[in-house]
């Protein structure tokens, strides 16, 4: 297992059919899916040479945490699918790296349980559902379990066309749960036939009216730090600056929401000039390599999201797996940083990008 394909191809052979399909699928021809990983491929570095890279340092600072590498795990619904432990596995992994977790509202372990189980930093992903007060509610909850900041997922007000999981007519197996929302009353997906669980989920409780006077509203109640997670338009960046917002997270939902749009990484330039280092800017989307994490750097992101790698480490073997796809990652970073001639993050500009 020398790399995160390894575990991209060990993982297909683990995991239950309908689940594999629903971690691995994007939106109708998955264009966007594809394009997220070839992106990176297109663009090509510039190193330079004669620094002294004899000590690579990767530690990286976001805002007032300073974290081992430019890494995040992205938040990732129902990991319970890909092992037991789920989420638990995943908050341990990042304990033992100093990575922070993004746990999902649609989470199969509470988030109680998810911030005991890590000394790292844990936020909290949010869906805005109709109800405002149900929203309050997570919010509140995940604030006294100790998140420290909330990510608004912002680029889905329905779920994409993910086709593989309208074949499956995907549900959660019966002995899983979405434990943030049992008090909710939204135990389990609805079983609707001929229709994806999760799609009709989201047709019937998400917040589809949401609008920028709501992020401003919930930045309002939660007292906590809010990022975005779903800035793909550099307007949008600025509005989310004007707007109060803390950090933005550049990404398409890992191509699983609007087919055809953009990569995540092409999307960055143009939003980093936008923002001009007011605030935070994480990207995810296509991470693959220690290359694709040093490009994402030196195009004006702070840190990288990585999301269907860790789902691999986790079915492959649980907390040990994700720690390695961690591992992996920053092994790759150091190495290609040295090769580059940067001997620490703040090394990385956009000189090192050909033909920018």
């Amino acid at each position: 297992m020398l790399n995160i394909l390894d575990y991209e191809k060990a993982s297909q052979a683990l995991l239950e059919p309908s689940a594999s399909d629903y971690y691995k699928s994007g939106a109708m021809d998955e264009h966007t899916l594809a394009d997220n990983t070839d992106a990176f491929r297109r663009i090509k570095l510039l190193p330079r040479v004669l620094n002294d890279v004899s000590n690579v340092n990767i530690s990286t600072r976001l805002a007032t945490l300073t974290v081992d590498s430019p890494l995040i795990i992205s938040p990732t619904a129902f990991l319970g699918m890909a092992h037991p432990d789920g989420e638990l596995a995943v908050a341990r992994a990042a304990s033992a790296s100093n990575n922070i977790m993004i746990c999902s509202t649609m989470a199969n372990q509470p988030i109680e349980d998810v911030t005991t189980s890590t000394q790292s930093s844990v936020w909290f992903q949010l869906y805005v559902y109709k109800d405002k007060e149900a929203t309050l509610a997570l919010i509140e909850r995940a604030k006294n379990a100790g998140c420290k900041a909330i990510v608004i997922t912002v680029d889905a007000p329905f779920l994409g066309q993910r086709e593989q999981d309208v074949r499956n007519q995907f549900q959660l197996p019966d002995r899983l749960h979405m434990s943030n929302l049992h008090a909710l009353g939204h135990r389990k997906l609805p079983d609707k036939t001929g229709h994806s669980g999760l799609s009709h989920y989201f047709d019937e409780l998400i917040n589809k009216s949401l609008t920028w006077r709501d992020i401003r509203w919930i930045k309002e109640h939660a007292g906590l730090p809010i990022y975005l997670k779903g800035i793909l338009h550099p307007k949008d960046a600025q509005l989310a600056i004007e707007h109060g917002v803390d950090g933005i997270i550049v990404s398409n939902h890992g191509g699983r929401q609007l087919d055809t749009s953009v990569a995540s990484i092409d999307a960055l330039p143009a939003i980093s000039k936008a923002v001009n280092k007011q605030i935070p800017i994480i990207l995810d989307g296509g991470i693959r390599r220690g290359t694709d994490i040093l490009k994402a750097l030196a195009l004006g992101a702070q840190c990288v999201g990585i999301g269907r790698p860790v789902i691999w480490g986790l079915s492959h073997s649980g907390q040990q797996g994700v720690e390695d796809i961690l591992t992996i990652l920053q092994s790759e970073l150091k190495l290609v940083m040295a090769l580059a001639g940067c001997a620490s993050i703040s090394d990385i500009n956009a000189g090192l990008i050909a033909d920018l």
